[in-house]
């Protein structure tokens, strides 16, 4: 009981109120510079290498309690319900996100939220929900696709398994007898299985008339991060990436699946290059809307972050599309400018998370993500009138802009002092 106690701070004797020694220990950590960040990481991608070059943090070891912990959706799943969090813990995904991100669920959500603009604020606020394409989720509503189906003969649709990524069990169709054949199959697979593990499909018109870049069709990668969902605070990356087809596009070629499902597969990073006006602001809208749709069914928790990847197809009038969102988009490099892109990416979501408090709350940028959403909508402070398409007060967005990032996060961020410990770091990584 009367020990001293050796960590930098004397005190004669022990004989104090355990909180009293947590403050102390606390003083001592903080004494010399700020405590190390403990992280840890169960992905292997460029998230563990961004984490592990990250001043002051240092990866917790095993049984040994974390600051921060960027995971995978199957540990969320897994862990969520029984997780307790201190503080100051962050953690990169909510444990309902997929309400965003499973396709029939998004689309569940945008329809509720257009019929909820349309009877709070009419026909003109709810058209702002009309950027995605006709859909219905098989097999409850197969009636109401067979119907439209059979109103627009002719069209071409593609079906997508609700819970899948990566492209995987897609195809096209425009016979009413592939319709019907998916029916009769789904039917069958139901018959074989428990009825609350029946797998759902959605139907979506297919985007036929898609803008071409050299006979080639493509589609955007942009990224939105969310800090917290009530109030909504949400910030827009400057930067992203196109996916180009491997072949020009011809609705001819509907009946080779190969091609038509591995035409998104090939990706060319890099700057998305300045359109200004009114397609910036479409896109915009379609951050800001899709994340109002699910602002009241999202689990908020102040521990908890998102970077969501969005998937948008442009039409040839320049209308923009969702075609999906991604709650964990993927942060392999297919080269080494692909590295540097996400590299910084996720570097700028750890400053706009701010684990270590250097910010003040207040800031419209951090580094490569601009706010556009805090409780509202966020304007710019340098208004340049050739940018502003239709809006007197544009959105604080600059998709596709220099993204100086460096240069603004040395102004903004004070340095780090920190005392890593020998025994916290390795001397080589293995």
């Amino acid at each position: 009981k009367n020990k001293k106690i050796a960590v930098g701070i004397k005190i004669k004797y022990a004989a104090y109120p355990l909180h009293v020694y947590l403050h102390v220990l606390k003083l001592c950590l903080l004494r010399d510079g700020r405590r190390s960040v403990r992280y840890r990481c169960n992905t292997v991608n460029i998230a563990q290498d961004v984490l592990y070059r990250r001043p002051g943090w240092v990866e917790a070891k095993e049984n040994e309690d974390w600051d921060f912990i960027w995971c995978d959706l199957a540990w969320i799943r897994d862990n969520s319900n029984h997780l307790y969090m201190e503080e100051h813990v962050r953690i990169n995904h909510f444990r309902n996100q997929f309400e965003l991100c499973r396709k029939n669920l998004m689309v569940k959500n945008l329809k509720r939220h257009r019929k909820n603009l349309e009877k709070d604020f009419g026909h003109t606020e709810a058209s702002k929900c009309d950027f995605f394409p006709r859909t219905f989720v098989l097999p409850n509503e197969y009636h109401l696709c067979l119907e439209e189906f059979k109103r627009t003969l002719g069209s071409t649709w593609i079906m997508k398994p609700a819970g899948k990524s990566q492209g995987k069990g897609i195809f096209l169709f425009r016979k009413l007898k592939e319709i019907m054949d998916f029916k009769k199959h789904i039917t069958r697979s139901d018959e074989q299985r428990d009825t609350s593990q029946v797998e759902n499909f959605v139907a979506q018109r297919y985007i036929e008339n898609p803008y071409l870049i050299n006979g080639r069709k493509f589609d955007l990668r942009v990224y939105v991060l969310v800090t917290s969902f009530v109030p909504l605070k949400a910030w827009l990356y400057r930067e992203g990436f196109a996916r180009f087809s491997n072949t020009r596009y011809s609705l001819s070629t509907i009946d080779d699946k190969c091609i038509l499902l591995h035409q998104h597969l090939k990706n060319h990073t890099g700057l998305l290059h300045s359109r200004v006006g009114t397609l910036f602001e479409d896109i915009d809208n379609i951050f800001v809307c899709s994340l109002q749709s699910v602002q009241k069914v999202i689990i908020n928790d102040k521990h908890c972050f998102e970077l969501y990847g969005y998937d948008i197809l442009l039409d040839e009038n320049l209308k923009p599309w969702l075609i999906e969102v991604n709650a964990s988009p993927s942060y392999v490099a297919s080269s080494r400018e692909d590295y540097e892109m996400k590299f910084r990416l996720l570097e700028d979501t750890l400053n706009v998370i701010d684990v270590e408090r250097r910010l003040t709350g207040k800031e419209k940028r951090v580094g490569g993500f601009d706010l556009m959403w805090n409780g509202g909508p966020v304007h710019r402070d340098d208004v340049i009138p050739a940018t502003c398409g239709s809006s007197p007060f544009p959105s604080n967005t600059h998709l596709g802009c220099v993204n100086d990032r460096e240069k603004q996060l040395r102004r903004l961020l004070k340095p780090i002092a920190v005392k890593r410990g020998r025994e916290n770091i390795p001397e080589k990584r293995q």
